[in-house]
Order: C-alpha cells, then structure tokens, then sequence
C-alpha cells in the first residue's frame, strides 16, 4: 500500500512516498521496520526487503528520503542527487526523522516496537536516524556508510546498532569503521559489527558484477549470513 506523508516543517521536498508492507493472514498490530533504500532510491530492490520482512511478521516500510517518491536507474543522476542530500545532513536525518513517525503513526504498527534498516546511503540514514537519539529498537545497515556528520547532536543513542560490512569496502576504508566503533561507545550505544573478509561494497546486491569496479561486488555467502544476523537482531530488539 502506498502511503503519503509530510517532512518536518520546512522541508519542501515532499510529500514523501513510502509502501507499506503486511501478511494479511496475520491480525492486529505488529512491529514496524522502515526500508531506507540505497542511492538510486526506493526501486524493486527495497519493496522485496520490505515484503520478506512482512513474510517474517513484520510490517515492512520502504521509504522516500528524495520527495516525490523518486528514484532513478542512471548513475549519474543517483550520484548528482546523494550528493545534494549528503552536502545537507541535517535535512536527511529531518526525513528519516519523518519517514518513522509515519511508520508508527499506522495502524497495523505497534509503535513501541520499531526498527530500521538500511543500504548504501541507506544504512547512512538510518545512522543518522539513531543519532537523532529517537526511541526505536535497533537500526541495522548493510553496506552503509558510516561518517557522522557534523550537524549530528551530543546525545546518548537509544537504539541497538548492527553494521553489516564488507572489510573491502572503499566506501567505509577501516579508518572510518574505527571512528564508526569509538562514536558508538562514546555515545552509549549497544552497537556491533559484523565484517566480511574479501567482500566489498553492494555485497547484498546481485546487479553488482564482481569485479566491474573495483571494492564492489555481490557476494552471495555475505548476502545471506547477514541477513540471518539481520533476522536474529529484530528478534532480539523487537521481541
């Protein structure tokens, strides 16, 4: 189902277009995990995360942080926009600080019990939605991208924190997975990491050729023992 919602006040980029996700057999309210999508924008990708998260009896929410409920298959257009919104941090932590109120504002949502996960420049939004110090069970990231940015707020982060990562990875060099570990433990944060060795980048993508560019690739054993781990954290922080 398509839903509509609004950005904070101010933002002049929506109305912002997410689908919702459910298992129909299922009744009454049941936790929510919100979908941030990688930088091309919510695409058939994202819907499937969303619907295998339903399979498992969650309501899935792939969400819009562009407005409009964009989205592009050109790298050059994909990049041009990630980089507007990454030049303005504080707009893309407004917007996933949206997207979850949108989410815990359904019905069929508990709102005590939410989660997030995220790809690419996804895993950086929901990042930076736990940063925001929101109430919400736990944020996971697959390949994401780890840099805090410098308009995030001096804050306890509430959320439990699982970073799925590919040690090859050019977008997240170890230097930044470090600084990444020293933030959470200085913030408070019930955080881990899970690294893949000889993996890069888009590991959980399967458009990703292996050795098209270099630090990037599927990677079909990463793929699916992170997202057991996945499934084994929102048991944890959802239960």
């Amino acid at each position: 189902m398509e839903i509509r919602y609004d950005g904070r006040k101010g933002d002049i980029g929506g109305p912002f277009i997410g689908t919702l996700h459910w298992d129909a057999e299922l009744e009454g309210p049941r936790p929510g995990v919100l979908v941030a999508p990688a930088f091309r924008g919510r695409a058939q990708f994202e819907e499937q995360r969303a619907q295998e998260l339903a399979a498992l009896g969650y309501i899935g929410f792939a969400i819009d942080y562009y407005g409009q409920g964009w989205s592009t298959t050109d790298p050059t257009e994909a990049h041009a926009a990630k980089a507007r919104l990454d030049a303005d941090r504080a707009t893309l932590a407004a917007r996933m600080v949206a997207a979850f109120e949108a989410l815990k504002a359904q019905d069929l949502v508990d709102a005590e019990r939410t989660a997030a996960i995220g790809y690419c420049f996804g895993g950086k939004a929901v990042l930076d939605l736990a940063r925001e110090g929101v109430d919400i069970g736990g944020v996971a990231t697959f390949h994401g991208i780890l840099d805090r940015a410098e308009t995030a707020p001096e804050m306890k982060i509430i959320a439990d924190v699982l970073v799925m990562h590919g040690w090859d990875d050019p977008l997240a060099k170890p230097e930044s997975v470090l600084a990444f570990g020293r933030e959470m433990t200085e913030r408070g944060a019930k955080w881990q990491l899970h690294a893949y060795g000889n993996t890069g980048h888009a590991f959980t993508n399967p458009a990703a050729k292996p050795g098209a560019q270099p630090g990037f690739g599927f990677d079909v054993k990463a793929t699916a023992r992170s997202w057991r781990a996945l499934v084994d954290f929102l048991a944890e922080v959802l239960r």
